[in-house]
């Protein structure tokens, strides 16, 4: 590239010391602000190097429209377009030939690319821009280079850049230098507004109105940030009238769309070094850019010198109903918060208004967190496993949590891609060559036909992309979604949305070979099942629209919505709402389906099972998918011992409410657990969740004979929880009683704080002390009791307190009852 298109960029500055890491060494850390020149300047000029000759550079962008911008712009300074000397590579498109040597590609593209070509042959480097957002692809493809730079590949350059990257961290990790360009940023005024936005959803109206605000007192064109497309669209209704442009820029528009907001100058990209034309150079109006979090450092949006910051965004947290990855709305960081404001300081000084008080900035993150520590982890498992690695082996900035890593093991095991050792199978393999998540992998490698591949592709997309039907509950029936797909109308339908599903679903036909307009054809359901064997959902009892999935859990659907009266469904989407799950998508799915193609998964038990609406153990046999129960029909007989277990993980289930938990049972349950918490096994744990898991050791033996959970009743508890040799010893550590003076004992409450023994005043005299408890381990108190059984006082030393604290109560007391004995020294 000839030097003169860019001398005045401040990352120029920078590439002395970065030329000379990368010849001196394998990796870098480039550490520079929004609009320094890195992303490209820095592929361009080191592509000159002796290392590069001959090979490519990847450049990894965190997002589709990043990638773009950044190959457009790179190949503009070339005097070219996307294809020549600079190439392009997202999920979507592709623009590279044998000229190529600087292809820009989007992250998930790199994993792909390092499953299919291990030794990444012809690849002199790897840049990780923007690296600091920590996309979960962004972490992986860099401990897989790391990998293979360890091994095959010691040669091959990494290069980390980012605006606000944690550059400590990853020096460390990748062994590297860090390189810092100081940037050439206008000051910006920031302003706060006095009134927090708390919910969201109010987000368009204070937006609309901050916006109509400052444009009354400020000049310049302005961007916005919001978190997702509907606040946008909610936004520039509401700024219905303006005099300027309102330009929407997030990732669902189509490259034109996109190219509006990012270029006032109709596709042109002024030169670098140059200022960037000003719109009054090319169009009289000015411009209002509402944008998601693409503009905060991905992205230059020219000719802005207003930011309006709404504070949120979308970001992926891992969905505990569902076991998937959602995106839900967050407040940012206040990392992410300066990044913006620094957009309205590029060519000018600038102002930045930010619709939350200075009282809220205070308690704002500093960081975003990982997506590593957040999201579902089921594909970077499946990836690893591809790669011959485990996760917790490679070179990760943030280990995966283990919690997360077994949840992701126990969902691929269930879908056939790995097996018990934990090595990728051939399922697993044809898998991770979707390029999709694991679930909807294994949907469409179930196909048999190619019409049943179109119908594949086409639920992967929906499923993938935003809902294309509005609506705070739309039907749940993912075929009327379908048809949507395919041109039928529907009242609340979403243009936008579905131009996406049809760009993602040409791209899984293309994957899967479908020709042409092949048209979908098959049973939606028996897809589904196929990547969901989790989520087969069997009706629940008479009311419409309760059901329980394969998983055990519960879910619900509005009893009005017409797949409420099926009696099973293969669920693709759920929604945490209370104790169980809101079903968002689903298709009815018949049994014979189910036995068709999942024969392995249906199981025929013979035994005892617990019928809740008689409440009693009945002998049955069953017909079970996983633990729901298809088919049952009555038995003779069953084993009593099995009928006994029955009865007492019925109990469980029920929270052991149905026996009788005397007094007494309680307080030994209560001395039980104050051993356990001291000394741990042999003494048995009674917490309530304990006693559940092992009602059938302990409550099982007890219920020979019984079918019915009223004759639990009849059951004395405390033999059940306490072995009798260890009765002996906890009666000699905590005893349920105390003996006092004059032959009496008085009970101690074991269930209190401190365990606590009342008594009156009169019963404890002559005792000077209260015996230790455990071998005074344990503190006992006592509360003195009045004639009239009212406390006196409460006292963990008894000794202490006759010599110090009676002669006040005595006082008292001789006044109150003056017919009783109060002596000077009772102990």
């Amino acid at each position: 590239m000839p030097d003169h298109l860019a001398p005045d960029l401040p990352v120029t500055e920078a590439l002395p010391a970065l030329r000379a890491a990368l010849n001196s060494g394998s990796n870098a850390v480039l550490v520079a602000p929004p609009g320094a020149g890195k992303t490209t300047l820095v592929p361009l000029v080191l592509r000159e190097e002796p290392w590069a000759q001959g090979q490519k550079i990847l450049v990894l962008e965190p997002r589709r429209v990043a990638a773009r911008a950044a190959a457009r712009r790179m190949a503009a300074l070339l005097g070219e377009q996307p294809g020549g000397v600079v190439g392009l590579s997202t999920r979507l498109d592709r623009a590279v030939s044998a000229a190529t040597r600087i292809e820009v590609i989007t992250e998930g593209l790199l994993v792909r690319r390092l499953q299919s070509d291990p030794g990444l042959e012809g690849v002199a480097a790897v840049f990780f821009d923007e690296a600091h957002e920590r996309h979960l692809d962004t972490d992986l493809g860099l401990a897989l280079c790391l990998d293979l730079q360890a091994g095959l590949r010691p040669e091959l350059r990494l290069l980390a850049m980012s605006a606000t990257l944690d550059g400590g961290a990853f020096t460390k990790l990748m062994n590297a230098p860090l390189i810092e360009s100081a940037g050439r940023a206008h000051p910006v005024r920031v302003e706060h507004v006095k009134r927090d936005i708390t919910d969201p959803r109010d987000l368009p109206e204070a937006m609309a109105v901050a916006i109509r605000g400052i444009m009354a007192r400020e000049g310049g064109d302005v961007l916005a940030f919001l978190p997702g497309w509907g606040e946008i669209r909610r936004t520039a209704e509401r700024l219905s009238g303006l005099d300027a442009d309102v330009l929407p820029l997030h990732g669902e528009l189509s490259p034109a769309e996109q190219d509006r907001a990012l270029n006032p100058l109709g596709g042109r990209f002024s030169p670098p070094g140059q200022a960037a034309l000003r719109p009054s150079d090319a169009a009289p109006r000015r411009r209002v850019v509402l944008a998601t979090s693409i503009a905060e450092t991905s992205l230059t949006v020219p000719g802005v010198r207003i930011v309006v910051d709404g504070g949120y965004r979308r970001a992926p947290r891992l969905d505990g109903a569902t076991g998937l990855t959602r995106l839900v709305t967050l407040r940012i960081s206040r990392a992410a918060a300066e990044q913006r404001a620094g957009r309205a300081g590029r060519t000018e000084p600038g102002v930045a208004v930010r619709l939350w008080s200075e009282a809220v900035q205070r308690g704002m993150p500093l960081q975003d967190r990982p997506e590593m520590l957040e999201a579902e982890l089921s594909s970077l498992v499946l990836d690893c496993a591809g790669w011959g690695a485990d996760p917790l082996a490679l070179p990760f900035l943030d280990p995966p949590p283990a919690g997360q890593l077994a949840a992701a093991r126990a969902l691929l095991r269930n879908l056939d891609a790995m097996d018990a050792a934990g090595r990728i199978t051939v399922m697993g393999k044809r898998m991770a060559r979707m390029g999709t998540h694991p679930r909807l992998a294994r949907m469409m490698c179930a196909v048999e036909n190619e019409g049943e591949a179109a119908l594949a592709a086409d639920l992967a997309a929906l499923l993938e992309e935003r809902d294309p039907l509005r609506g705070r509950e739309p039907p749940a029936d993912i075929t009327l979604r379908l048809d949507v797909l395919h041109g039928h109308a529907h009242a609340e339908s979403d243009g936008m949305a579905i131009r996406s599903i049809r760009r993602s679903a040409a791209m899984h036909r293309r994957r899967l070979g479908v020709h042409g307009n092949t048209l979908p054809e098959g049973d939606a359901g028996a897809l589904l099942a196929a990547g969901f064997p989790d989520r087969i959902a069997l009706k629940r009892g008479t009311m419409d629209g309760a059901f329980r999935l394969a998983s055990g859990q519960g879910a619900r659907i509005s009893g009005a919505d017409p797949l409420a009266k099926q009696t099973l469904l293969a669920v693709a989407d759920l929604e945490l709402k209370g104790t169980e799950a809101r079903i968002r998508m689903a298709a009815p799915i018949s049994r014979a389906v189910l036995e068709a193609r999942f024969p392995e998964r249906f199981v025929t038990v013979e035994g005892a099972a617990f019928d809740a609406r008689a409440g009693a153990v009945l002998a049955r046999r069953r017909v079970m998918f996983g633990p729901l129960v298809l088919e049952e029909t009555p038995l003779a007989r069953a084993d009593p011992a099995a009928m006994a277990e029955a009865l007492a993980e019925a109990a469980a289930e029920r929270g052991l409410r149905d026996l009788d938990w005397s007094e007494a049972a309680k307080q030994l349950r209560a001395r039980i657990a104050r051993m356990h918490a001291l000394e741990g096994p042999p003494w048995p744990d009674v917490s309530d969740a304990a006693l559940a898991a092992s009602a059938k050791d302990w409550l099982a033996p007890y219920c020979n004979g019984l079918t019915k959970l009223v004759e639990l009743k009849s059951l004395d508890v405390a033999p059940m929880l306490l072995a009798h040799d260890l009765r002996r010893k906890l009666d000699a550590a905590l005893p349920a009683r105390i003996e006092l003076p004059q032959g009496r004992s008085a009970g101690v409450d074991y269930s209190a704080e401190i365990p606590t023994l009342e008594a009156r005043a009169q019963h404890l005299y002559g005792m000077g002390a209260m015996p230790p408890l455990a071998g005074g381990r344990i503190p006992l108190q006592v509360a003195l009791l009045s004639p009239a059984g009212r406390p006196i006082a409460i006292t963990a030393d008894l000794a202490s307190f006759w010599r110090h604290g009676w002669a006040d109560a005595r006082k008292d007391m001789r006044g109150r009852y003056p017919k009783h004995d109060w002596p000077e020294m009772p102990g």
